[in-house]
C-alpha cells in the first residue's frame, strides 16, 4: 500500500518542477494547491511537539506555498494558507523570542523584531490583495473606514481573509507602536476582526475572542483600550476552547494583569498555563507548548514587570465602570 505522505512528496516535487518549467498544467497545478492548502497539511506543523523544528521549516513552506500562489493566483485557500502562515511564523519564531532576549541582546532582539514587523505587514498585504480581487473596491471602502457597506459584499468564506489581516495589522503595530502610519490606520484592523465575529462568531472557536484579549488588553484608552472588554473576551475565549489553550491566559497576565500591576492574577494565570498537559489539545499541541514557554518566561522575570512583586500585598482586580 502506497502511504499518503509518499503520494503528496510526489505531487509536491511535480509541483516544483512544473514550476521551473515554461508552460504550466493549470488542472494538475490547482490539483496540487488543493492539496497543499487542505486543513491535514496544516496539522502537520500546529499538532508538533518540537517548536524549533518547524521553525526551521517553515521559511521554505513559506516560499514554496507562495510560488505556486502566484502560479495559481486565484487560488483562495492557497492564498490565505500562505498569508497566515507569514503572519503565524512571525510571531511564533520571531516576535516571541525577540520579546523574551535579555537586554544585553539588543541588537539581535532589534533584527528580529524588525523581521517579525516586515513578515506579518507582508502576510497582511496578501490577504488585502486577495480580498480587493474577490470584491472590487474592498481597498477603497477599507480607506474610508466604511465597513457596514464592506460587510454587505461579505461572505462567510472571507472571514480567514479578515481575521489574519487583523492579526497581521495589530502584530506589526505592537511591535512598533510609534509608527504612525500604522496607528493610524489599526481602526481598519479592528473593523476587519468585527466583520469577522459577524460573518463566523465561531471562526476557529476561540480565536476571535483572543485576539481581543490583546487588543483590548494592550491599547491605551484613547485608541480603544479596555480592560473590562478584554476580560469580557478572555471568558469567552477560556469557554469556546474548552480552556484546551494556553493564549488566552497568556494575553490577559501580559497585558491587564501587568497594565493594572495585578501581581496576584499574573501568578494564577500564567500558573495555570505552566501546569496545562500540551497533549490534551493535539491540533494546538504547538502553539500551546510555545505559549507555555512564554508563560515560564514571565515568571521567571516577573521582577520587570511588577513594581510589587510580593503575592501577599499584590491588590485584587479593580473591573472597570
Amino acid at each position: 500500500m502506497v502511504s499518503p505522505y509518499f503520494k503528496k512528496t510526489v505531487l509536491l516535487l511535480a509541483a516544483m518542477l512544473l514550476l521551473s518549467g515554461c508552460s504550466i498544467n493549470k488542472f494538475a497545478m490547482n490539483k496540487v494547491a488543493d492539496m497543499l492548502a487542505g486543513g491535514s497539511t496544516g496539522s502537520v506543523f500546529t499538532s508538533d511537539n518540537d517548536p524549533e523544528f518547524v521553525g526551521d521549516a517553515l521559511p521554505f513552506a513559506i516560499k514554496m506555498y507562495e510560488s505556486l500562489m502566484r502560479s495559481v493566483p486565484g487560488h483562495s485557500g492557497l492564498t490565505v494558507t500562505t498569508g497566515s502562515l507569514y503572519i503565524m511564523y512571525a510571531n511564533a519564531f520571531l516576535y516571541t523570542p525577540a520579546s523574551m532576549m535579555k537586554d544585553e541582546m539588543y541588537q539581535e532582539k532589534e533584527i528580529l523584531m524588525s523581521r517579525a514587523k516586515n513578515l506579518y505587514l507582508r502576510g497582511r498585504d496578501i490577504l488585502l490583495d486577495s480580498l480587493e480581487r474577490r470584491h472590487s473596491g474592498f481597498v477603497e471602502l477599507l480607506d474610508k473606514k466604511e465597513f457596514e457597506k464592506i460587510l454587505i459584499i461579505m461572505k462567510k468564506d472571507d472571514a480567514p481573509f479578515l481575521y489574519w489581516a487583523a492579526a497581521g495589522w495589530v502584530g506589526a503595530f505592537s511591535i512598533d507602536p510609534f509608527d504612525m502610519d500604522i496607528g493610524i490606520t489599526l481602526p481598519r484592523a479592528a473593523g476587519l476582526m468585527d466583520m469577522v465575529l459577524k460573518l463566523d462568531p465561531e471562526f476557529e472557536k476561540s480565536s476571535i475572542h483572543d485576539f481581543y484579549v490583546s487588543y483590548y488588553g494592550s491599547l491605551p484608552e484613547y485608541m480603544g483600550g479596555s480592560n473590562k472588554k478584554a476580560r469580557e473576551n478572555f471568558r469567552k475565549a477560556v469557554e469556546y476552547s474548552d480552556g484546551k489553550l494556553i493564549s488566552p491566559f497568556v494575553s490577559l497576565a501580559t497585558s491587564v494583569s501587568i497594565n493594572t500591576q495585578n501581581f496576584k492574577e499574573f501568578r494564577e494565570l500564567l500558573g495555570k498555563a505552566v501546569a496545562f498537559n500540551v497533549d490534551l489539545n493535539p491540533e494546538n499541541r504547538l502553539v500551546n507548548i510555545i505559549n507555555k514557554r512564554k508563560a515560564k518566561w514571565y515568571l521567571e522575570n516577573e521582577e520587570d514587570f511588577f513594581l510589587v512583586t510580593d503575592k501577599e500585598t499584590s491588590e485584587d482586580i479593580e473591573e472597570e465602570e
